[in-house]
């Protein structure tokens, strides 16, 4: 039987707990002045302007499961979509974003 694949989204909670077992690579879309006003712990910034080229070569031949994040959930979608295209299927989208974060697991991370 093949094994399942995991759901293309997390919860902010899923979220929080892998982040806590350090068991994802945290890969925020956003741009950089979005980057500058705050970010999940651990995050890497790739935004998704340049994504396609960027995406590429800091994940390339990646086996860690990846947890993507934007503002509110739809570019990190549209990654985790691409990296699944690329071979990634442990890459999955924070629902909700960086906003979703803020006001359901960390209230001190400023909201823009």
């Amino acid at each position: 039987m093949p094994a399942m694949s995991l759901p293309l989204e997390v919860s902010v909670e899923e979220a929080r707990d892998l982040i806590a077992a350090q068991q994802v690579r945290v890969i925020d879309v956003r741009e950089a002045d979005e980057f500058a006003v705050c970010r999940l712990p651990g995050a890497e910034l790739v935004p998704l302007s340049t994504f396609a080229e960027q995406g590429r070569a800091k994940l390339a031949g990646s086996k860690d499961r990846l947890l993507v994040y934007c503002h509110h959930g739809m570019r990190s979608l549209r990654a985790t979509e691409f990296l699944r295209a690329l071979g990634h299927e442990d890459a999955q989208s924070m629902a909700g974003g960086i906003d979703a974060w803020s006001t359901e697991v960390d209230p001190t991370v400023p909201r823009y």
